[in-house]
């Protein structure tokens, strides 16, 4: 039953990413770049409300009291990266718009990363660190000026479900280099729909939002270790289960 209902959700997102991005891609000459973000914003809660309808996956935040308040007040959020699931829900979530650093490959996904290209976020070349690096800082200056909050996977891949990726600095660097707070965030999002995984299972997933981490005066490196910190502490809170091993190699070891 979740191997059909989770192709009943791939169909949904590929009948509905049609004209969602379509409307985007005829509007770019005409709309805002908050407008075109908007029509981004309503095809992900179309995509969330079907994987709610149709696989029962729901979810629930926790301290969203945390996030910055003021229309222009910035944030750069440093998310746990297990899933899909999260790259489609922040933007539902959040009451900023946002602005992913991507690789540019996913440009050329058809129709998603056609509508991804058109809108205002920041697409880089890994293969070019440092490049890529100043391009993060630029748009990000003048993203986090006008609004809109940036959003990172410090991990840099799909972590699976009780395990910790290397957590990289480019996000705390870029928060030393703004003076933007950082905004740690956990997300159990592997206990429904795991790394790498086409079946959704029904379930809750857990959105922890932690309190902001200023950046003024700090080194990147120890931010990072902090935020760090932060997530994976908090992820053994939401999700027990997933850590079991850990508790039975310390039983095992003491």
């Amino acid at each position: 039953m979740a191997f059909l209902r989770s192709v009943l959700h791939a169909l949904w997102m590929g009948v509905t990413v049609v004209p969602y991005a379509l409307a985007i891609l005829v509007a770019t000459p005409f709309a805002s770049p908050y407008t075109l973000y908007r029509i981004a914003r309503a095809w992900l809660g179309v995509v969330m409300h079907g994987l709610t309808v149709i696989c029962g996956v729901r979810w629930r935040v926790r301290g969203a009291e945390n996030l910055p308040s003021g229309q222009t007040s910035p944030a750069i959020l440093l998310v746990k990266h297990q899933s899909t699931l999260e790259t489609f829900l922040m933007p539902v979530l959040m009451p900023h718009p946002l602005a992913y650093v991507f690789k540019r490959e996913l440009l050329y996904v058809p129709f998603f990363g056609w509508a991804m290209g058109r809108l205002d976020m920041i697409h880089i070349d890994r293969s070019q660190r440092a490049q890529a690096f100043n391009k993060v800082v630029q748009q990000g200056k003048r993203l986090l000026a006008q609004g809109t909050w940036v959003i990172m996977f410090p991990e840099g891949t799909r972590i699976p479900r009780g395990q910790a990726g290397n957590y990289k600095s480019g996000g705390t660097r870029l928060a030393v280099a703004t003076g933007a707070p950082v905004i740690p965030i956990a997300v159990s999002s592997a206990r429904c729909w795991p790394r790498k995984a086409f079946v959704k299972r029904p379930g809750v997933v857990d959105v922890s939002i932690g309190r902001p981490i200023p950046s003024e005066g700090r080194e990147a490196d120890d931010i990072t270790r902090e935020v760090e910190a932060w997530i994976e502490a908090e992820m053994r809170r939401l999700d027990p289960e997933a850590y079991a091993h850990e508790a039975r190699k310390h039983a095992a070891t003491a």
